[in-house]
C-alpha cells in the first residue's frame, strides 16, 4: 500500500510572493506578526486585480456588452470558488458583504428582529470579537431578548458545562460563537456546540474570520446555519467577505438593505424582491475586490490549508516555550495543540503599547491592545495584551527577534 507523504509548507519560498517584506523598516527585515488583524498581498492577488481594472473592468449584471459580461463572469467565478472553499452547496448561499462585521449584522437584523422577542435567550461566548458580540447585544435590546455568554476559563477555553445552567435563562433562539478566538487563538468545538445549538432548537452563528485563512471549513460538516468570513485576513483585499446561510433561512428573512440589484419589481404600490443572493446585496457590488478574494482563494488553495495548519502548529511549538521563558512574559490561552496561530501576552509592569513600540523599533510588527474582545479582557482581568500572529510566510528566526525584542522591552523598563 503507497504512503503519500504530507505536503509541507515552504515559508521562505512564500514569501518571495509578497512585495511588502522586500522592504526594511528601520533597517531590519520586516517581521509582520500581525496576520491576525489582516494578512499581507502576494503578488498573485495584487497582479489579478491590476488586470481586472486594466482588462476587464465594468459594471456588472445587467451589462450586455463584453466588457460587463466579463466581468460579471469574473464576479460570479469569485462566487464559486467561495462556495467551494467552504464547501457550500449552492452559491445561492454565498452573499458578498464587507467583511465579517457587515456579515454578522446582516444576520442579526434580519433574522433576528423578526425572530427574536421577550422570553427568548442570545447566547454568545466572552471570548468573542465585538462584531460578534455587539450586533447580538444590541438585538437581544431591541427585541426584549436575553443575552448572555458562555463563560471562558483561565486556560481560555469555554466552560461547556456551563450550558445548561445558561439555558434556563430562556427560550434559546441563537448561538453565536467564533470558531477561532481573534486573542487567545483558541480553537472552539464549532460542529460540538452546533449539535448542542440544534438539539435547544436554536440557530447556530460562526464568526471564521480567524479560521477561514488557517484551517479547512466545511460548513456541511459543521452544520451550522450561518458562517461568515472575510478576505483581507487570507491574503485577499479589503472590502470583501462572505456570508454563508442555509437556503431556507435565507429565503425567510427580510432584505437588510434595499435599492438598487435586490429587487425583482418596483411600483408605487410594492416592491417585490430578487432571488438569492442578490436579495442581499443591494447596490454596486466589490467587484474588483471579489476578483482579488478568488485570487486569494486560488493562493491559499495551492499552499494547502492542511499543510498551513500543520506549518502554524510547529510555529507554535517554536514560539510558545521560549515566550515563557522570558522573565515577566505570561501567556494567555490554551495549548498549542488546542490553539491557532495567534499568541497574546503580557510583559509585568509595561504597557502592551510599549512592547509593541519597542518591538518596531527592531522591525517586528505586532498587534496591542483590548483586540476588540474588551469582556474577554475584563475575564482576563488586564486591560490589553500584545499580540503576535502567525501566518503562511512566518519564519521561525521572526520569533527568536520577537523574543530578543521582548528581552529588551524587559531591560528598557528595568
Amino acid at each position: 500500500m503507497a504512503v503519500t507523504a504530507e505536503a509541507k509548507l515552504d515559508a521562505r519560498k512564500l514569501r518571495a510572493d509578497f512585495p511588502i517584506f522586500e522592504q526594511q523598516i528601520h533597517g531590519k527585515p520586516l517581521a509582520y506578526l500581525d496576520s491576525a488583524a489582516s494578512s499581507q498581498k502576494p503578488r498573485q492577488v495584487l497582479d489579478a486585480m491590476t488586470q481586472f481594472y486594466e482588462t476587464s473592468y465594468a459594471n456588472i449584471h445587467r451589462g450586455v456588452y463584453d466588457l460587463g459580461e466579463r466581468a460579471t463572469e469574473a464576479y460570479e467565478g469569485a462566487r464559486e470558488k467561495a462556495r467551494a472553499f467552504i464547501n457550500a452547496q449552492t452559491t445561492r448561499e454565498v452573499v458578498f458583504t464587507r467583511n465579517v462585521t457587515a456579515a454578522i449584522n446582516l444576520v442579526a437584523y434580519a433574522w433576528g428582529l423578526d425572530n427574536l422577542g421577550p422570553g427568548d435567550l442570545v447566547l454568545v461566548t466572552e471570548m468573542e470579537h465585538h462584531s460578534n458580540f455587539v450586533p447580538w447585544q444590541y438585538i437581544a435590546g431591541r427585541t426584549g431578548a436575553e443575552f448572555t455568554a458562555i463563560p471562558v476559563n483561565h486556560e481560555g477555553e469555554l466552560q461547556l458545562d456551563e450550558l445548561d445552567a445558561l439555558v434556563s435563562r430562556g427560550r434559546l433562539k441563537v448561538v453565536a460563537c467564533t470558531y477561532v478566538s481573534n486573542s487567545l487563538g483558541t480553537v472552539n468545538p464549532v460542529e460540538k456546540l452546533t449539535a448542542w445549538a440544534h438539539d435547544q432548537g436554536a440557530i447556530m452563528v460562526v464568526d471564521a474570520a480567524q479560521a477561514a485563512p488557517h484551517r479547512p471549513v466545511d460548513v456541511q460538516a459543521l452544520g451550522c446555519d450561518f458562517l461568515g468570513f472575510t478576505g483581507h485576513k487570507m491574503c485577499g483585499p479589503t472590502g470583501i467577505g462572505v456570508l454563508w446561510g442555509r437556503r431556507e433561512l435565507l429565503e425567510q428573512m427580510s432584505p437588510f438593505e434595499l435599492g438598487g440589484h435586490m429587487i425583482r419589481k418596483v411600483t408605487l404600490e410594492h416592491t417585490t424582491w430578487n432571488e438569492l443572493p442578490a436579495k442581499f446585496e443591494a447596490g454596486t457590488g466589490p467587484i474588483a475586490e471579489a476578483v482579488g478574494l478568488g485570487a486569494a482563494i486560488d493562493y491559499v488553495f495551492e499552499v494547502g490549508l492542511d499543510a498551513l495548519e500543520r506549518y502554524e502548529r510547529e510555529l507554535l511549538d517554536y514560539a510558545l516555550p521560549r515566550l515563557a521563558d522570558v522573565p515577566g512574559v505570561k501567556l494567555f490561552g490554551p495549548s498549542a495543540d488546542e490553539r491557532a496561530g495567534i499568541v497574546s501576552f503580557e510583559v509585568e509592569g509595561v504597557h502592551p503599547h510599549d512592547v509593541a513600540q519597542i518591538l518596531d523599533w527592531d522591525g517586528v510588527a505586532v498587534r496591542a491592545g483590548h483586540h476588540c474582545n474588551q469582556p474577554l479582557m475584563s475575564k482576563l482581568g488586564v486591560p490589553a495584551t500584545t499580540r503576535a500572529s502567525f501566518y503562511l510566510y512566518t519564519l521561525p528566526e521572526e520569533i527568536d527577534r520577537l523574543v530578543q525584542g521582548l528581552h529588551k522591552v524587559r531591560t528598557t523598563f528595568a
